[in-house]
C-alpha cells in the first residue's frame, strides 16, 4: 500500500486514539484503522499492530482485552483518576482563577483521564458559588514573578485596591498610580489566593502583595535584595507567622488550648511542635507568630478553648482588640 501525506503522523494519531480509552471502553485495531482513515491516513492492520508495539516498547501501558468486545486500551497514565479529581477540586477551588480559565483547565485535565472519565469529570464540575477573579492574567503574572525569582532580579507593577464611592465599588491603581519596584523571593499560597512577598526597599520591609491584584509586571535589570529581612528563620519561617498575609511585630506567643484544638493548632504551626501538658484537659504551646487583629481574630473563634497567656503586651492587645470590636454592638444595644 503506498504511503499517504500524513505517513509520519500515524503513530501520533494511534496514540491520540488511545488516550481516549479505558478498560471500559477499549478500541480495536479495525477502529484504529478506521481513526486513521478518518485523519487521511491510510494503514494496514499490522502497520498499526507495529505502532502497538513501539509505543509498548517506549514505556507505554498497551493493554489488550480478548473476547468479543475486546480491543487495546491505555492502562496506567501519568496521572491516575484519584490525582486528576484533586486537580480538577484544586482549580475549581480556587479563587485567583477566572471561571473561565477554570474551565478551560479542568477540560484538559479531564482529559488525562480518558475513555468516560472525561465526559464524567466534566460533567461533576460545580463552583460552589465561590467568588472568583476576573483577572485573566494572572497565569501571565505569575510566569513573570518565577522568571524574575529564576533570574534573581527586581520586578515592577501596578497594584490595585478596591474601594467604596459614592456607594459603590470602584478599582483603583495604588500609589499614586506609579508603579512599585519590588524584590520578589517567594510565592505563597494564603487564604484560597497566591501571594507574592517582596522586599520593598522603599520602605525596608517585607510586603504581600495578592496576584491576582498585579498588573503590568516588567522584568527589571537590577539584582534582588532584602533577603535578610526575613530573618534568621529564613522565608519558610517567616511565612509560617503571618496570619492570612497581615504582618505584624514578631512576638513569642504562649497559648493555652483545650486538647480537642490540636488538630487546628497542627493545621497552623504543624505536627513538629512542642507542645507541654497544662492539665488532662489543655496543653500549652508557643509559637512565633506576628501579632495583627488577623491573629486575634483567629485566636478568638476557638472561644474558651484557645488563650493567649504571655507576653502580657500581646495579652493587653488580646483585650483591646475583644473590647472595640464589642463595642460596635454594644454602643447600639438597649438594655
Amino acid at each position: 500500500m503506498p504511503k499517504s501525506q500524513n505517513q509520519k503522523l500515524k503513530i501520533l494519531y494511534v496514540l491520540e486514539a488511545l488516550k481516549k480509552t479505558d478498560e471500559y471502553n477499549p478500541i480495536s485495531v479495525g477502529e484504529l484503522v478506521d481513526y486513521l482513515a478518518s485523519n487521511g491516513i491510510k494503514a494496514e492492520r499490522k502497520s498499526v499492530y507495529d505502532d502497538l508495539d513501539a509505543l509498548e516498547r517506549f514505556g507505554y501501558d498497551i493493554i489488550r482485552k480478548n473476547g468479543k468486545n475486546g480491543g487495546v486500551y491505555l492502562g496506567a497514565r501519568e496521572f491516575e483518576l484519584p490525582e486528576i479529581k484533586l486537580l480538577v477540586d484544586a482549580v475549581q477551588s480556587s479563587k485567583f482563577i477566572s471561571e473561565s480559565k477554570s474551565g478551560r483547565l479542568i477540560e484538559k485535565l479531564a482529559k488525562l483521564a480518558g475513555g468516560d472519565q472525561t465526559a464524567i469529570l466534566k460533567r461533576q464540575v460545580t463552583y460552589y458559588g465561590k467568588v472568583k477573579t476576573r483577572n485573566e492574567n494572572v497565569f501571565i503574572s505569575i510566569d513573570k514573578i518565577h522568571t524574575a525569582m529564576a533570574e534573581n532580579r527586581m520586578i515592577s507593577f501596578l497594584y490595585y485596591a478596591y474601594i467604596v464611592e459614592d456607594g459603590k465599588i470602584k478599582k483603583v491603581c495604588r500609589h499614586e498610580g506609579k508603579k512599585y519596584c519590588a524584590s520578589p523571593w517567594t510565592l505563597t499560597w494564603d487564604n484560597e489566593f497566591y501571594y507574592m512577598l517582596a522586599y520593598d526597599e522603599s520602605s525596608e520591609m517585607i510586603k504581600h502583595f495578592r496576584v491576582d491584584k498585579m498588573a503590568d509586571i516588567s522584568i527589571l535589570h537590577k539584582e534582588r535584595r532584602g533577603k535578610e529581612a526575613f530573618g534568621s528563620s529564613g522565608i519558610s519561617g517567616y511565612t509560617n507567622s503571618v496570619f492570612s498575609m497581615f504582618g505584624g511585630a514578631d512576638e513569642n506567643v504562649r497559648i493555652s488550648c483545650d486538647n480537642s484544638l490540636i488538630g487546628a493548632v497542627v493545621d497552623r504551626y504543624g505536627s513538629d511542635l512542642a507542645i507541654l501538658k497544662e492539665s488532662d484537659e489543655r496543653f500549652i504551646f508557643t509559637a512565633k507568630v506576628k501579632v495583627s487583629p488577623q491573629f486575634f481574630a483567629w485566636v478568638f473563634s476557638f472561644g474558651k478553648g484557645m488563650k493567649i497567656l504571655s507576653p502580657e503586651n500581646v495579652v493587653e492587645q488580646m483585650k483591646a482588640y475583644l473590647k472595640e470590636t464589642s463595642q460596635i454592638y454594644f454602643d447600639s444595644f438597649i438594655f
